[in-house]
């Protein structure tokens, strides 16, 4: 039996419409807004103001969509060389270069302009900085510029839980930095793990990644030195009175674990393990964020008894 023409209509309708869901990164996206959430939960004892919360997740997811978008764009021809990234609806011609520039802009226009209404001008400020900085400085000059452009660039990525925080209080605070300085360490040891899988790719994409300029080797010590630095700074929290033990527990626990998958990328490296390793990162930070939000909770619930 055939298919009817609405049908077939409404098939492709939902494949385009999925074009344009891809074009986005949801993943990533995902988690960006994932750890712009926590923050918002973390700036405050109690519930975010419902506003804040729903506005502010709105703008900044379109803002990080807006982003993802223009980052597949600029990159188009890097992506046909990788594996990881050859069937991105612009390498297979499944969306053109008009309409993804068209969409990002809305994307962007749209989450700037929610933010500035409904949330406050210094979220959308900053979360137009980071747009630009991910979209702009990292993907147009510094990914093709310096090995050392996950560093450098890690900064655009750390910001989330900032912008979360700064969503729901209006303002800077030295525990919202924390934050965004727990995720600009875990970037280099997450993205690098990848990056030691994908080293021929990069390489034929004129990429240069740490492992295609300075080798696997080299990459790996990097990765130990950073997951190291980063179970450092994930005690910040409690050290500062953010968190409690509850949280340093967790913390120390998901840092073991990354700690034993760098010593063994290192060391005793198997086919696979960075690729493993690179999704256990994902999970890491995952967790880290959870703790967090469940330490700040109980600690909340254990103070409303004691009073």
């Amino acid at each position: 039996m055939s298919a009817t023409p609405a049908a077939v209509a409404g098939l492709e309708h939902r494949s385009r419409a999925h074009e344009y869901y891809e074009l986005c990164k949801p993943r990533v996206v995902m988690l960006i807004v994932f750890t712009a959430v926590v923050g918002m939960f973390l700036a405050v004892p109690g519930m975010p103001p419902l506003g804040a919360l729903i506005w502010g997740t709105i703008g900044i997811g379109l803002q990080a969509a807006s982003a993802a978008a223009v980052n597949q764009i600029i990159d188009r021809n890097i992506d046909r060389n990788m594996a990881r990234t050859c069937g991105r609806p612009l390498v297979t011609g499944a969306l053109g270069m008009t309409e993804s520039i068209a969409f990002a802009t809305v994307l962007g226009l749209a989450g700037f302009a929610v933010l500035w209404f409904f949330v406050n001008p210094l979220t959308a400020w900053l979360t137009q900085f980071t747009l630009i900085g991910y979209a702009g400085i990292y993907t147009l000059y510094l990914k093709r510029a310096t090995p050392q452009n996950i560093v450098i660039g890690g900064a655009a990525g750390a910001a989330p839980p900032l912008l979360g925080w700064v969503a729901v209080t209006g303002e800077v605070h030295a525990h919202a930095l924390i934050l965004f300085l727990i995720i600009f360490i875990w970037t280099p040891p997450h993205f690098w793990a990848l990056a030691i899988e994908r080293r021929d790719e990069y390489a034929k994409a004129d990429i240069p990644m740490l492992p295609v300029t300075h080798g696997i080797e080299f990459t790996k010590t990097q990765v130990l030195l950073y997951t190291v630095l980063l179970i450092v700074v994930t005690v910040l929290p409690f050290a500062t009175g953010m968190s409690g033990l509850l949280y340093l527990i967790g913390a120390l626990l998901l840092g073991g674990q990354f700690l034993i998958y760098a010593i063994r990328l290192k060391w005793k490296p198997v086919p696979g393990l960075p690729m493993k390793t690179f999704g256990y990162s994902i999970v890491y930070l995952m967790g880290i964020f959870t703790v967090l939000l469940v330490d700040h909770y109980l600690g909340a619930i254990v103070e409303l008894v004691r009073s």
